[in-house]
């Protein structure tokens, strides 16, 4: 049993890897309903007007932002709050700017490259002890 603190409400909870309760988990989807029809209306909006008009939290916003399930078309549309979490320039949605993104996927892909040789290595040595059993067994 993994009991967590909520980032959200800060009560505790049983978490099956999520930082977030089940409670805050419902409001959140009732929230991006109402945002998302918001801001399908008003293309045109900012994080402080969004929150003002729904009475949805700037908090919830965030979150809904962060996980990419929203996106502001206006340039300070998250206000300057949403920023890359690597190189700190202002994005409308997600956790990392195009840039950073594409660096990251380059890094994981070379590293999953340099670990292909050595697993084609094993199966190629794994393939010659088969053989040689064979041979062994006859």
């Amino acid at each position: 049993m993994n009991i967590i603190q909520c980032t959200m409400c800060r009560k505790p909870f049983n978490s099956l890897g999520r930082r977030i309760c089940n409670s805050c988990l419902e409001q959140i989807d009732k929230d991006f309903i109402t945002v998302r029809d918001y801001i399908y209306e008003h293309k045109q909006t900012n994080m402080d007007k969004v929150s003002d008009e729904t009475g949805v939290s700037k908090q919830h916003i965030l979150y809904l932002l962060k996980e990419g399930r929203l996106i502001l078309d206006d340039e300070t549309g998250a206000g300057g709050f949403l920023l890359c979490e690597s190189c700190k320039k202002p994005i409308k949605t997600g956790r990392l700017c195009d840039n950073c993104t594409k660096n990251v996927s380059s890094k994981m892909q070379k590293s999953v490259e340099s670990h292909k040789p050595a697993a084609a290595a094993q199966d190629h040595e794994h393939d010659n002890f088969k053989a040689s059993a064979k041979l062994q067994n006859k």
